[in-house]
């Protein structure tokens, strides 16, 4: 490989992927000018990093968050369920994918008309409404009805830390519906995608 001293400095590791070096030492780094890729030389095959410049659809980074904490809300208004996760996007156009899995849903007995509200946040803001009528049955018995699951695209503008949570009620004031019921884990995965 050719070190060459061009407008910009000298620039040791620049090449393409036909110019490579072609005996080069374990550990070695080098950016393809064509294809915009970082190789680093593994003592036998060249292998690949990542693109310099990330492509749309390039997953960024990942953070993921689980609870088993078993919580209890017996009014209409929306309550945590525990489940929560932050991430910080490197860039203000990127997405972040929401992945959730609530687990551990129930109904109480109480009332005929009881059901389960799940709704997702970010911030203090609802996106997305999971479920609107989880666990109806038309009558007061308990209804154990396992897992919500949802897949959410957001965009939110930022590359200051976001909080994404889920929240819970039940629609009829003074029964209870219950979430991570009898420790079922609850997971949440955030992606931050390239855009």
């Amino acid at each position: 490989m050719t070190i060459s001293n061009q407008a910009s400095g000298i620039r040791p590791g620049v090449c393409t992927s036909t110019t490579r070096p072609a005996t080069p030492y374990e550990g070695q780094m080098v950016y393809e000018t064509d294809t915009d890729l970082l190789k680093i030389w593994n003592g036998s095959v060249w292998r690949t990093l990542a693109f310099a410049t990330p492509t749309n659809g390039t997953i960024l980074q990942t953070i993921s968050a689980t609870t088993a904490t078993q919580v209890i809300n017996n009014t209409s208004t929306f309550a945590d369920t525990g489940l929560t996760a932050t991430i910080t996007p490197t860039s203000a156009s990127s997405k972040v994918l929401v992945l959730v899995s609530q687990n551990g849903c129930n109904k109480r007995a109480g009332n005929s008309t009881s059901h389960f509200h799940l709704q997702l946040l970010r911030g203090a803001t609802s996106i997305q409404i999971l479920d609107s009528g989880g666990g109806y049955t038309g009558t007061s018995s308990d209804l154990f009805f396992g897992s919500i699951c949802s897949v959410y695209l957001d965009s939110p503008g930022t590359t200051s830390a976001i909080t994404y949570k889920t929240q819970f009620r039940n629609n009829f004031n003074g029964a209870s519906v219950e979430v991570q019921a009898n420790s079922s884990s609850s997971t949440m995965t955030l992606m931050e995608i390239a855009a």
